[in-house]
């Protein structure tokens, strides 16, 4: 089972359907780094924990190869800011 190739912007400000359960799942996971920073936690440590856990999470589902194969799309993704907000690099 291939992992779903969706490009929609996760950003909940930049979409007003707000019944779409990505946007929901993102706004948990920006609550939990908003929390983990007001404790003290740096924003990279959790980026990377929260990468680890995302990988582990779609290996679990789809499997190695479908993950991989998901992840080697993620470069061009970045470099074309498809994850900047702001000001890009």
């Amino acid at each position: 089972m291939p992992i779903q190739p969706d490009d929609t912007m996760l950003d909940p400000n930049l979409a007003e359907d707000h019944g779409d359960v990505r946007r929901v799942a993102y706004g948990y996971v920006e609550d939990a780094f908003n929390e983990a920073q007001q404790d003290g936690l740096d924003p990279d440590a959790m980026a990377h924990a929260a990468l680890f856990a995302a990988l582990r999470t779609l290996v679990e589902t789809y499997g190695e190869d479908a993950t991989a194969t998901f992840a080697e799309t993620l470069a061009d993704k970045v470099r074309c800011g498809a994850f900047t907000c702001g000001t890009r690099h």
